[in-house]
């Protein structure tokens, strides 16, 4: 297990987390610094070990066994400048600076774990998050973009590749996408229900067509987007990754001719409804949505820094804006499966199927639900 730093907020103002961060090979050292954000500061080294968090080339996480609610201003204002930092106590849902951690130190652990196993992907996601926070939307994806096609040439994803071996791609679906128009609203189905709705290219240009439809066509004022069979997408189709020709030629794929801008575009008309397993572009893409309706039981699942890569259809952007940058890093970096109740608390969903009678999959018109917001 790798051994993990733990510094003041003083050491951190004082340039503990400042060393060169990549060896005579050009490995990166010490990936991961924690930060005891309880050691009692004074405000004038608060002040300065926040501006040496934004600025800080490596993961540094806060560790904290106080309520973040209890915390002085400039213990606030340093854990929203780390990484994240994980607190024995629960935080409130909006407190999104803060992971929910009964024991600090193993939760710490995992996270090194994690981070020492795929460090070049650690790194770039976290340094992709601090800089797009506050970007525009498309600026963003283009960042997460063009950091996802650095990281396709990378030793942990070719390692990733050849530990995963060949694979044989599958024959296409003849009908990837369903949309249907009822009115005023276009229902928008997912549709390879055998393959659990794995996103392959032919299911991204399907989706795509449906959406521009929707941007063109205003008289339709509502977009609902499903899944058919039992998960509403189970992630980009493994069989596909590694095979673009090329890192510029994918890094424009999945900007100009992916879903993830469409998707903003058409915000505030778009509802996606979601079941089963949701797993990397099978929550990224509905993240981007106005409303995102979950059934009993979905979990939601970001697998792609033990691939040696990152989130990359726009979930750097989407999800981050619904609950921020470190919760993000968080889902990220452990992998962790998330339940449908954190992730309706933590604002990922919206609101969440109650009636538990339902098939997989169906939600009916008049079913009921639970708010978050609004």
């Amino acid at each position: 297990m790798p051994c993990v730093p733990v510094i003041s907020p003083a050491q951190l103002a004082c340039g503990a987390a400042h060393s060169p961060l990549l060896d005579e090979d050009a490995a990166p050292q010490t990936p991961v610094i924690a930060v005891d954000v309880d050691v009692p500061t004074a405000l004038g080294e608060l002040a300065a070990a926040t501006r040496r968090a934004r600025e800080g080339d490596r993961l540094l996480v806060g560790l904290s066994e106080a309520a973040p609610a209890d915390l002085s201003p400039g213990v606030a204002q340093l854990a929203q400048a780390l990484d994240m930092t994980l607190t024995a106590r629960e935080p409130a849902p909006g407190d999104h600076a803060f992971v929910h951690a009964p024991e600090p130190a193993t939760a710490l652990a995992e996270i090194a774990n994690a981070a020492s196993a795929s460090q070049r992907s650690a790194l770039v996601l976290a340094a992709l998050l601090r800089m797009t926070e506050t970007q525009p939307i498309r600026e963003a994806l283009d960042a997460e973009s063009l950091a996802y096609s650095t990281l396709l040439g990378g030793a942990e994803f070719r390692q990733w590749l050849a530990t995963r071996g060949p694979r044989r791609r599958p024959a296409p679906e003849p009908d990837p996408v369903l949309i249907e128009r009822d009115g005023d609203v276009l229902s928008v189905t997912l549709n390879r229900p055998a393959r659990r709705n794995a996103y392959d290219r032919h299911m991204r240009d399907a989706l795509v067509e449906a959406l521009t439809l929707a941007v063109h066509d205003r008289s339709l004022n509502r977009v609902v987007l499903t899944g058919a069979g039992p998960a509403f997408c189970s992630g980009g189709d493994l069989d596909e990754f590694g095979t673009a020709p090329d890192p510029v030629t994918a890094h424009l794929l999945r900007t100009r001719a992916g879903a993830g801008r469409l998707l903003h575009q058409l915000r505030d008309r778009v509802e996606a409804r979601v079941h089963g397993t949701c797993v990397g572009s099978g929550i990224e893409l509905p993240a981007f949505a106005g409303t995102v309706r979950a059934a009993p039981g979905t979990t939601f699942r970001l697998p792609e820094i033990a691939m040696g890569l990152i989130p990359g259809a726009g979930g750097t952007v989407s999800i981050p804006r619904r609950i921020g940058r470190w919760r993000t890093l968080h889902l990220a970096l452990t992998g962790r499966t998330l339940a449908a109740s954190t992730a309706l608390s933590w604002g990922l969903i919206d609101s969440l199927d109650v009636a538990d009678t339902a098939p997989p999959g169906v939600f009916g018109a008049d079913r009921a639900v639970r708010p978050l917001r609004g």
